[in-house]
């Protein structure tokens, strides 16, 4: 399998980030992909800021118009498909992954299970979790997500491990607190904490995360990196790079 794992640059306009999305994904057809991967809620960036009047905005359901543009996207490309959203539900929110097939249907769709996505204020009636991790068989294998700091919960890790699936999708959005792409810092601090819970879910681990500007969401540092089962780092995008890095798996 050869996979695409898409960095892109995300502003705070959902069309222009939609455009670049749909750019990446023929990209990757055109490269030969059978998925391209992006990071968390790509279409827009994690930019919910607790207050439900103006995050029910930013979000959509699933499907909803920005799935179904994904989706006839795949379609049209002939290639899986991979991204993660801010869910709407009725008046609930839901930091989503979904995964869409070659046919543009939504064969996977994951609720981030973690609470790190809002502020411990934010209203439980309205910010959700997921509590199930639901998995898909395809021709390409099976899948599953876990989204940002899931992968950093030991019960979570071990329920994915059970699951004993191919395939780990994981988007993320991560910043430092200087809004700054401090490669350094990455591979001696934190590298090695993904690389490490990747590990134990005994999958291998496609890790996507945006890039963004300070002002949006605090300044998301980009990167990629294909992680195997034992740890090791099979392929890698240095941060504050945005593009597609290419794996044969």
């Amino acid at each position: 399998m050869k996979v695409a794992l898409a960095v892109i640059k995300v502003t705070g306009d959902r069309d222009q980030n939609l455009g670049v999305m749909l750019e990446g994904i023929h990209e990757a057809a055109r490269s030969k992909a059978d998925l391209v991967v992006f990071g968390e809620a790509a279409p827009t960036g994690l930019i919910n800021n607790d207050d439900p009047v103006h995050d029910l905005m930013v979000a959509e359901p699933v499907p909803g118009p920005t799935t179904n543009t994904l989706a006839q996207c795949a379609k049209d490309a002939g290639i899986y498909v991979a991204s993660g959203v801010l869910e709407k539900a009725g008046d609930s929110l839901y930091d989503s992954a979904v995964l869409i097939d070659r046919c543009g249907d939504v064969v996977l769709k994951y609720r981030r299970i973690s609470p790190g996505w809002h502020g411990p204020k934010a209203d439980p009636s309205v910010y959700r979790h997921g509590e199930a991790i639901p998995w898909a068989e395809t021709p390409l294998g099976s899948f599953a997500f876990v989204i940002c700091g899931d992968l950093f919960d030991e019960t979570l890790v071990e329920r994915v491990r059970a699951l004993n699936v191919d395939w780990l999708l994981f988007p993320f959005a991560r910043c430092f607190d200087d809004g700054s792409y401090d490669q350094r810092r990455w591979d001696q601090e934190e590298k090695g904490e993904y690389t490490r819970y990747g590990a134990k879910t005994g999958a291998v681990c496609f890790m996507v995360n945006y890039l963004s500007e300070r002002d949006l969401d605090g300044g998301s540092f980009g990167g990629a990196m294909v992680v195997g089962p034992d740890g090791s780092v099979l392929a890698e995008m240095p941060l504050g790079k945005p593009g597609l890095l290419l794996v044969d798996v």
